[in-house]
């Protein structure tokens, strides 16, 4: 049922595209800067910090507790997870801002700290384990630096994985590489087409925004990143509408948001929850009934991976946040540190646990 759901998503070695969705910017407020009028005639209509917005969060007010009630903390319920888990495949997906790595206000200083590096070298050595970030995929390598996970960009749709054969793409959006150590692997870019025009809206995100202090386009490959986190209040509105004004030209694009971040995408049916079912078939755990993915991840975009566990009916989607808010996870952690401990825990357990039957070799060989 499952593969047949993949198999129909590529469309006959295709993806759909989505239909172009409009943001209405509506009236404006008034907004107090040295902008010019245009600017100010559709600026500050929405917050733009997708997870600080009140149509992204639960409201402030409601209780981080009563929310934990509902989403119960991976590590103290690591136990009951773990006895769920016995006799099954564990394969490890992650994040990389906000879950390996606190979220900062200049994203090329997102650096995850040694220890986490060592307690993901771990986790590696034991599952399967994979990284699908926002980011392009050489960023996300040269901020991890490890060999034996599984590397996916622009919110997947930059996937580097072993070489295993697939039923349902096979050789469509599909090269093959070599990665870091020498080793051959499959590269899968089913946004390919969009680069050009890609390039361009990179480069017209930084002529509009160019004036504006504390904003950062970042090119992320298959996707362009626009970071405000340091940039002043009163010009979030003056961002909103100048990154709107460029997606406005280009049909076949849309925008996401995240923490103090936009993100103009192409409009093609992938996402993260795909790029975790390429990645479960690509490491021959797609139809297996007896393999339990784990996802953690902090941001928006993460809950299409946490959609797609949850409808496998087996697996942990974990929340990585300090404060309320809607989401498809099961359990939750509060932040990168209490991801460091669960991580250490669960390589404990690896270790501890004569029920596991997974051997890693086979893998990444």
């Amino acid at each position: 049922m499952m593969r047949n759901s993949l198999v129909k998503m590529y469309h006959a070695m295709g993806i759909f595209k989505y239909s172009a969705i409009s943001e209405n910017v509506g009236s404006a407020s008034n907004l107090k800067n040295d902008r010019n009028s245009d600017d100010r005639s559709t600026a500050a209509v929405r917050p733009v910090g997708c997870d600080d917005c009140p149509t992204e969060s639960i409201a402030t007010n409601v209780d981080y507790e009563a929310w934990v009630a509902a989403h119960p903390s991976a590590l103290s319920s690591f136990d009951r997870m773990m006895n769920a888990a016995k006799g099954k495949k564990i394969v490890v997906f992650l994040d990389y801002d906000g879950t390996l790595s606190p979220i900062v206000d200049d994203p090329d200083s997102a650096f995850m700290s040694a220890t986490m590096r060592s307690a993901l070298r771990e986790v590696a050595s034991h599952f399967p384990t994979a990284i699908i970030s926002g980011r392009s995929r050489d960023k996300v390598y040269e901020f991890v630096q490890l060999n034996d996970v599984c590397y996916a960009g622009s919110h997947g749709m930059d996937i580097m994985a072993p070489p295993r054969q697939q039923r349902s793409c096979d050789g469509k959006f599909k090269t093959r590489g070599v990665d870091k150590m020498g080793n051959e692997v499959i590269i899968f870019q089913p946004a390919q087409e969009f680069l050009p025009e890609i390039l361009e809206i990179f480069n017209e995100l930084k002529e509009v925004t160019k004036e504006i202090e504390g904003v950062t386009v970042e090119d992320n490959r298959f996707c362009n990143s626009i970071h405000f986190r340091r940039a002043r209040t009163e010009d979030y509105g003056v961002i909103e509408h100048r990154v709107m004004s460029i997606l406005s030209k280009h049909s076949n694009f849309h925008v996401t948001r995240g923490k103090k971040v936009m993100e103009i995408r192409p409009l093609i049916e992938w996402n993260k929850g795909h790029a975790l079912e390429y990645l479960l078939e690509t490491l021959d755990c797609f139809d297996s009934n007896d393999v339990l993915p784990i996802y953690i991840g902090d941001d928006q975009t993460d809950e299409d991976a946490f959609k797609v566990i949850r409808s496998r009916g087996q697996g942990f989607p974990i929340i990585v946040s300090s404060k309320p808010k809607d989401t498809k996870a099961s359990y939750s952690l509060r932040d990168p540190s209490e991801v460091l401990s669960f991580l250490l825990q669960l390589t404990k357990w690896r270790r501890n646990s004569s029920s596991s039957m997974l051997n890693m070799k086979g893998f990444f060989a």
